[in-house]
């Protein structure tokens, strides 16, 4: 297991930089081209490596289905609320409030499962969606001047189809469907999905215009997020089980913080200080009563 959490610790820590990544590209891209940028570049790329690999998509109409279902959930659905969430708060909100997916992640694992988890995993739960309320409803911190409750909610809205992707994705990988078909035919079908509108969602604009960092931001998001990062987290959900492999996203806000803080300059506020305190504390709790669950 500790190579499982290993893989899904770097995945936790690339999705990390995500808020700043978007943060950065919002300043000349809106939300709907960031999220058509990031998914149909990365889509085609992972399309492209699919048919070069000679991965094929599952036998059945119904994984078919599936793969095609976790890919717009993760890929389109998030992506856009996300983003769009993103105007109105700051990257360090966005990266604390991206850690509360694990709860969500297991919850829906274990509903699906038909399992109840251990008395330890809803204390620790609970504990960590303490530190989320108090960040998403404690007007208080030194980042809230740039960040809304609108966006606030924007952003957690965003990771219950994100959660819901992992969900598909880890028990497609844990039937014996691998972790890179799930992202690479995911990621290609959104992005054939999304190729014909793209010059709509990114609206008038002229990409010759922008900033190296802007580009460099879309990279990051299109790759180094939706492409290996998803790669790492399906094949650690379906090696380590979703419900409690997923746990290790509650570490999410300590490079999310950490990024944030060093390249777009937020303050990490006292109530900052005490949610973050929190989700570690609900990680370690939770992440025990899953082994016992």
């Amino acid at each position: 297991m500790i190579g499982v959490y290993g893989v899904a610790l770097l995945a936790v820590l690339l999705w990390g930089a995500s808020p700043v990544g978007t943060k950065l590209a919002l300043g000349e891209v809106s939300p709907l081209g960031v999220m058509a940028i990031r998914t149909v570049a990365g889509g085609l790329v992972g399309l492209v490596l699919a048919l070069l690999l000679g991965i094929r998509l599952p036998p059945t109409n119904r994984e078919v289905a599936q793969v095609a279902l976790a890919g717009f959930c993760g890929m389109v659905a998030f992506p856009t609320l996300f983003s769009w969430g993103m105007q109105s708060t700051s990257a360090t909100h966005g990266a604390m409030i991206l850690a509360c997916m694990p709860v969500t992640t297991s919850a829906i694992a274990y509903a699906s499962e038909g399992r109840l988890p251990s008395g330890l995993w809803w204390i620790g739960c609970a504990v960590a969606l303490g530190g989320e309320s108090l960040l998403v409803f404690g007007r208080g911190g030194a980042t809230d001047g740039e960040a809304t409750l609108g966006g606030d909610l924007l952003v957690l809205s965003s990771t219950l189809f994100a959660c819901a992707g992992y969900v598909i994705g880890g028990n497609l990988q844990k039937r014996g469907y691998p972790a890179r078909a799930i992202t690479f035919w995911g990621a290609g079908l959104s992005a054939c999905l999304l190729l014909p509108l793209t010059p709509w969602l990114l609206g008038p604009v002229d990409p010759t215009l922008w900033k190296t960092a802007t580009w460099m931001a879309l990279a990051y998001l299109a790759f180094g997020v939706t492409i290996l990062g998803y790669v790492l987290w399906y094949w650690a959900l379906g090696q380590g089980g979703v419900g409690r492999t997923s746990l290790m996203q509650f570490l999410q806000p300590v490079s999310g913080l950490t990024l944030s803080a060093a390249l777009l300059g937020d303050r990490i506020g006292f109530t900052v200080i005490i949610a973050s305190a929190l989700i570690v504390a609900g990680t370690f709790v939770a992440t025990i009563g899953s082994r016992s669950g």
